[in-house]
């Protein structure tokens, strides 16, 4: 893999509530994952095509106050099953001095593909 996209968001999705016992995958509260763009390795894939959403809306310049939420870049949302719930955290990363997102790294020569 070539990864030449320079990711300006890190996100944190911790469970907050539910039981191993409750989850297909023995989600529990105190599980955390960490990721830009990415599907972390260990999550639903329900769970993902929710906060992939959400993830989306931060990368676009949303705001999750307009949600009714206290925080900027946080929100709590349940799993699509609802038998966990989850805190979802959004941080800038690669940024320079002012804020902005660095540029991209050059992309991969295709060749003559």
């Amino acid at each position: 893999m070539r990864k030449w996209c320079v990711e300006d968001w890190e996100f944190e999705l911790t469970v907050v509530k539910g039981k191993a016992a409750h989850c297909r995958l023995g989600l529990e509260e105190g599980d955390k994952f960490v990721f830009s763009y990415e599907c972390p390795a260990g999550i639903c894939p329900r769970v993902m095509m929710e906060m992939y959403t959400w993830c989306e809306v931060i990368r676009c310049g949303g705001d999750f106050t307009y949600r009714g939420e206290k925080e900027k870049y946080e929100m709590y949302r349940p799993c699509p099953c609802g038998c966990i719930s989850f805190h979802l955290k959004a941080t800038p990363i690669n940024r320079d001095e002012n804020g902005n997102p660095k540029p991209n790294n050059p992309r991969p020569d295709e060749g003559n593909y």
